[in-house]
C-alpha cells in the first residue's frame, strides 16, 4: 500500500491491513520521496521528505502490528507513480490498496495526472482505491 501519511492514505493502510488479516497476507508499505523538480536546498528537502516517509511507514507498521499483521516497509526515491508501478512488478505484488483524495469527477479530470489515477490506469494488478471517510 502506498502511503504518504495523509488521512486518505491512512485509510488505505487500514483497508490493506484488514484485507491482509482476512487473507493471511503481508502488507508492503511504500513511501516515495518525490525527487521531481524540487527547488531550493535539495539536501534539506530530501531530509524532510525522508523523515516524513519514515514516520508514515512507522505508522503503517503500528497499524499492522495492532491487527497482528506483518508490514514490510519500503522507502524509495523518484516519481511516485513510476516507483509504485515498478515496485509492484519487482516485488510481485498481487493487489495495490491506495487511499484517494475523493475528488468529484470534475476534480479528477483536472488532476488526471494524480498518482492514484495513474496507478489505476497503468497497474498490471488490481488496484483498490479507498475513498475518504466522509464522516471525519
Amino acid at each position: 500500500t502506498p502511503t504518504d501519511g495523509s488521512d486518505p492514505s491512512k485509510l488505505g493502510v487500514d483497508r490493506a491491513v484488514d484485507l491482509a488479516r482476512r487473507f493471511d497476507a503481508t502488507v508492503h508499505a511504500l513511501y516515495v520521496v518525490d525527487d521531481r523538480n524540487r527547488p531550493g536546498d535539495w539536501d534539506i528537502v530530501v531530509e524532510r521528505q525522508e523523515a516524513a516517509g519514515e514516520a508514515a511507514l512507522d505508522d503503517a507498521d503500528e497499524r499492522g502490528a495492532a491487527a497482528g499483521i506483518d508490514v514490510e516497509k519500503h522507502l524509495r526515491r523518484g516519481s511516485p507513480a513510476e516507483e509504485i508501478l515498478g515496485f509492484v512488478e519487482q516485488a510481485g505484488i498481487d493487489l495495490v490498496v491506495m487511499g484517494t483524495a475523493g475528488r468529484s469527477w470534475i476534480g479528477r479530470l483536472r488532476h488526471a495526472g494524480s498518482t492514484t489515477e495513474r496507478v489505476i490506469r497503468e497497474a498490471t494488478v488490481p488496484v483498490f482505491a479507498v475513498p475518504p471517510d466522509r464522516e471525519r
